[in-house]
């Protein structure tokens, strides 16, 4: 059986390995792992819902978690896809508002839940984790960036061009459906964009999968 002792052990060596905490003392990190929970979650489960309190600050330690808004229709607004290790709306923790938006596995994963009160009264200080903090959020603000770019300036093909030049080959059917919805492409307008690129040579097609022939050319597409 597992003591306390060696629960905070393994907790405090866990954070150590978060970049958010990697410069905190012993000390402080001893008394973080104290508002500290690891939570474990299945494909499709809720972290949160949108309008929650923003009362916790969630780092996502595995998996991939999708932050969506819903229009007046039901129909699912895809605004990011969070992947390991980063931190999860925390611009609403700052500004102690609810979350604006709700956040789902994709796949099975694993969260750090801090009592974000406490956090930011004792930890916020810190000029390294405050840095931290702004970092995660300028990225954010780059990512709505090229979302936004993209979406205005570039057509269907183009898209999918440059989507395939920073992310590489495409394994399987279901992660074309989310391509298609972080582009905001139909299934069927994806589709035709992957035959386009293929006649011009840069994709090979092998069933459900998609293989990067020619990077460059694909560069070509969209600069």
């Amino acid at each position: 059986m597992v003591s306390t002792n060696q629960l905070e052990t393994l907790m405090v060596n866990r954070l150590k390995s978060i970049f958010l905490f990697s410069h905190l003392s012993e000390t402080d990190l001893i008394h973080l792992a104290s508002i500290v929970k690891l939570r474990s979650f299945n494909n499709g489960e809720i972290l949160f819902y949108e309008g929650t309190p923003s009362d916790k600050l969630y780092i996502l330690l595995d998996g991939i978690l999708k932050g969506y808004k819903t229009d007046m229709k039901e129909n699912e607004i895809v605004l990011h896809y969070f992947y390991p290790i980063s931190l999860v709306a925390e611009m609403a923790n700052l500004h102690h508002i609810p979350f604006p938006a709700t956040a789902e596995f994709q796949t099975d994963g694993s969260i750090l839940e801090i009592d974000y009160p406490i956090f930011e009264r004792d930890f916020l200080k810190n000029p390294t984790v405050s840095f931290e903090l702004i970092k995660s959020l300028t990225q954010k603000l780059k990512y709505l960036e090229d979302i936004i770019t993209t979406r205005l300036a570039l057509d269907a093909t183009s898209r999918v061009a440059k989507f395939l030049y920073e992310n590489g080959d495409i394994s399987d059917s279901t992660k074309r459906h989310k391509i298609a919805t972080i582009l905001g492409l139909t299934p069927e307008t994806l589709s035709r964009s992957f035959k386009k690129i293929k006649i011009l040579g840069l994709i090979s097609d092998e069933g459900k999968n998609f293989t990067i022939l020619n990077r460059e050319g694909l560069k070509e597409l969209f600069s």
